[in-house]
């Protein structure tokens, strides 16, 4: 079964997971130093939040998956949408190893569509930003980049 996930750039950790902890009332199912995330049944949701240097607001949108055919599904999807889509296999973001697919909507917004094949102890780096860089200059996730028009390849900017 898919479900639905949000990852929110956010400028105070602390206050964020308090503030999503009594709206969901739940704890986060993991906590880092900058990430937190609840894996939700109701609703279904995978929600994440990040505290690293990016824009806060919604980073991205997207759709986690179980196996890799709701995978090859999604990737049907996506390309039925004639968007460009930016294939990721083994990329290490977000805590999670995982396989992915991304695009980005008319609006500009970021989707992701993902199995994750296992968790990892690292947040993972930018494929833009140079090696080592601080979690303060690595953003959120390795979205494409926001804003593309329909037909222009989709570039990652930052790391899962």
């Amino acid at each position: 079964m898919k479900r639905f996930h949000v990852h929110v750039a956010v400028t105070d950790l602390t206050a964020s997971i308090r503030f999503y902890s009594a709206l969901f009332a739940a704890e986060p199912t993991v906590i880092k130093s900058d990430y937190a995330k609840w894996m939700l049944d109701d609703p279904r949701v995978n929600f994440a939040i990040s505290q690293r240097g990016a824009t806060p607001g919604v980073d991205h949108l997207g759709v986690q998956v179980e196996n890799e055919a709701e995978l090859a599904e999604m990737h049907d999807r996506l390309q039925g949408a004639a968007l460009p889509v930016d294939t990721q296999t083994d990329t290490v973001c977000c805590y999670a190893n995982s396989n992915k697919y991304w695009t980005v909507d008319p609006q500009g917004i970021a989707w992701e569509s993902y199995h994750t094949l296992n968790d990892i102890p690292v947040f993972g780096e930018s494929r833009n930003s140079p090696k080592g860089a601080p979690a303060s200059e690595v953003a959120a996730c390795c979205a494409p980049t926001s804003g593309k028009s329909v037909g222009v390849p989709v570039k990652s900017s930052s790391c899962c």
